[in-house]
C-alpha cells in the first residue's frame, strides 16, 4: 500500500506518515501540496494520504478542512495525533547573537511566538512552505545569520546544529492528522465521526435545531466550529466531530434526524480514536 503524504523528508507531515506507515505498512510517497495529497489517491498514485487537519494551538487547518467540505468524496479511515517539538536551528558554529531572520512554516512560527518575542526580538520572521524546506534554505543558502525552526529529523538530515529545544509555545503542542482513503473504516467500538452541514435558513436557533438530536440521543460531540460557504457572508457549514460510528444505530438514527433538519449534510467518515495522554508529561530533550 502506497500512502501519500507532505514532504519533503523531515516535515512533521513525515514524522506522522511514518509512524502511520510502521501500523499500516505502507510505501510513503511525498507530495508537494495538501491538494495533491488528495488527488494522488483519487487518480490512484496512492491507496491513502495523510493529512493535517488541526493543531492544538492553531486551530483547523483550513486547506484540508476547505477540501473536505468542497472537493472531495474521499473518506477518513483513521487519525493520528502527534506530539509537536519545534527546534530552532542554524549552520555550525552559529550563535543565539549572530541570527537575525528565522524561517519556518507560519504555522510553526505561531507556535513559538513566546520564545520568538522572549529570546530574538526583533528578528524577522520569514514564511517558509514547510518546517523542513526552512531547514534545507538555511543550511544551503549563503545568509549565514539566519536560523530555522524545524524537527529535529530536518537537522540530522540537513546536518544541521541545533541552538535551543523543545521551544513551542506549549509543550502539550500536539498536531491531529486524518487518513484518507476510498471507503472509511469498519466498527472498532472507540470510534469517531467527522461530519459537516448547514442549516435550512439563517434564523435563530437554526443551529440548535440540528445539534439537538446529538444531544436527545446522548451522543458526545467532541468538536464543532463554522467554515464560511464562500457563496455569501454570513452563510456557515459546521463541522462537527462527535463519538461512535455513523454504522451504530443510535448514531446512524440520529445522524438521519440531523440530515431532515439541515439543509445538507456530508459524512466525512468514521474512523478509530487516536488518544494520547500529554498533561503533566515531561518531553525528554534526547
Amino acid at each position: 500500500m502506497r500512502l501519500a503524504y507532505l514532504g519533503p523528508a523531515g516535515s512533521f507531515s513525515e514524522e506522522a506518515a511514518l509512524a502511520q506507515a510502521a501500523r499500516d505498512g505502507a510505501e510513503l510517497v511525498p507530495f508537494s501540496s495538501i491538494p495533491a495529497l488528495v488527488s494522488a489517491v483519487e487518480t490512484g498514485l496512492a491507496e491513502r494520504a495523510i493529512l493535517p487537519i488541526e493543531n492544538s494551538i492553531e486551530g483547523t487547518v483550513s486547506a484540508t478542512v476547505d477540501l473536505l467540505i468542497h472537493e472531495t468524496r474521499l473518506q477518513i479511515c483513521a487519525e493520528l495525533i502527534l506530539p509537536v517539538r519545534h527546534f530552532l536551528v542554524a549552520r555550525p558554529g552559529t550563535s543565539l547573537q549572530q541570527v537575525r531572520a528565522v524561517m519556518s512554516h507560519p504555522q510553526a512560527l505561531g507556535q513559538c511566538r513566546r520564545f520568538l518575542e522572549r529570546c530574538l526580538p526583533g528578528v524577522e520572521q520569514i514564511a517558509a512552505l514547510s518546517t523542513s524546506a526552512a531547514v534545507a534554505e538555511v543550511m544551503h543558502g549563503e545568509d549565514a545569520s539566519r536560523a530555522a525552526i524545524g524537527t529535529l529529523r530536518a537537522a540530522k538530515l540537513y546536518g544541521a546544529e541545533v541552538l535551543a529545544w523543545d521551544i513551542q509555545d506549549q509543550r502539550t503542542n500536539v498536531t491531529r492528522f486524518i487518513v484518507l482513503a476510498e471507503r472509511d473504516a469498519e466498527p472498532t467500538g472507540q470510534d469517531r465521526t467527522s461530519l459537516c452541514f448547514t442549516v435550512k435558513r439563517n434564523v435563530p436557533g437554526a443551529l440548535v435545531e440540528v445539534l439537538s438530536e446529538l444531544a436527545v440521543a446522548q451522543i458526545q460531540m467532541t468538536k464543532v466550529e463554522s467554515r464560511p460557504m464562500k457563496s455569501a457572508l454570513g452563510d456557515y457549514y459546521f463541522l462537527v466531530d462527535i463519538e461512535g460510528h455513523r454504522c451504530d444505530p443510535h448514531i446512524a438514527a440520529a445522524l438521519e434526524r440531523m440530515a431532515e433538519r439541515a439543509a445538507e449534510i456530508k459524512i466525512f467518515g468514521s474512523y478509530p480514536r487516536h488518544e494520547i495522554a500529554l498533561e503533566g508529561a515531561r518531553i525528554p530533550r534526547r
